[in-house]
C-alpha cells in the first residue's frame, strides 16, 4: 500500500466576482442618502480597493488613515502591520463618510475610537459587515458567495489579470507565503483558456 498513489484532489479556486459586475456595483446601485448609505458604499470600497479581510476593516482605526500620503495602517494576523495605497477617489469617499459619520455621532451624543460605526453608533461587528456585503453583491451577482472574503479574491484577482506583480499582491494581501497568492493565478489562466476556446479556429 505504500507504493499506491492516492489521486490528487483539486484545489477549489477562489471565488470572484467579474470586473463590469463590480463596476455597476459603485454606477448603478443607488446607495441611501446619509451616513448609513455613506458608511455601507465606503465598506465595500475598502474591500474591493484594499483587499483586506473582515477582521481587518472592522478594527480600524481614524488614525490608521493617512489622507496626505493616501494609504491605510491595516493591522492583520499575528499582529503585523502592513500599509495600503488607497485610489483618490477611495480617498474621496472615507473623507465623506468621515464627515457624516461624525454628524451622526453629534447627533446622538456619542464618540466613537473605531472609523466604523452601526446605526447605533456602536463598533461595527463581523455579522453585520457580512450581511451589509451579502446585501448589495446580492443586486450585481447571482452567485452563491456574497461575503467580504469573496471581495478580497476579487481585489486579487482583478489586480493580477491587469498585470500587477504577483508578489506587490503577496505583500498587498499580508500574505506571509507566495503560495497563497499563487492560487488567484490560476483564475487568470482560467480566463486565459476561456478565450483560446472562444477564439482559436482549432480550440
Amino acid at each position: 500500500m505504500s507504493k499506491i498513489q492516492s489521486p490528487k484532489v483539486g484545489k477549489k479556486l477562489p471565488v470572484f466576482i467579474d470586473e463590469s459586475k463590480m463596476q455597476a456595483l459603485f454606477s448603478e446601485i443607488v446607495f441611501e442618502e446619509g451616513f448609513a448609505g455613506s458608511r455601507d458604499r465606503v465598506i465595500l470600497e475598502l474591500f474591493y480597493g484594499t483587499g483586506m479581510r473582515l477582521s481587518e476593516l472592522v478594527n480600524l482605526k481614524d488614525t490608521d488613515i493617512n489622507f496626505s500620503n493616501q494609504h491605510i495602517k491595516v493591522l492583520g494576523k499575528r499582529n503585523k502591520e502592513r500599509i495600503i495605497p488607497v485610489s483618490g477617489n477611495l480617498k474621496e469617499v472615507l473623507r465623506k463618510y468621515l464627515v457624516e459619520r461624525d454628524e451622526w455621532l453629534t447627533k446622538n451624543g456619542a464618540k466613537s475610537l473605531v472609523l466604523f460605526v452601526d446605526n447605533r453608533c456602536n463598533k461595527v461587528y463581523t455579522k453585520f459587515v457580512y450581511r451589509l456585503v451579502k446585501k448589495y453583491l446580492g443586486q450585481v451577482t447571482t452567485g452563491d458567495k456574497k461575503n467580504p472574503h469573496v471581495l478580497r479574491h476579487t481585489f486579487a484577482t482583478h489586480m493580477l489579470n491587469n498585470g500587477a506583480d504577483i508578489n506587490a499582491v503577496k505583500e498587498l494581501l499580508g500574505h506571509s507565503s507566495l503560495a497563497a497568492t499563487q492560487v488567484y493565478t490560476h483564475n487568470t489562466i482560467e480566463k486565459l483558456k476561456n478565450i483560446y476556446k472562444q477564439a482559436h479556429p482549432k480550440a
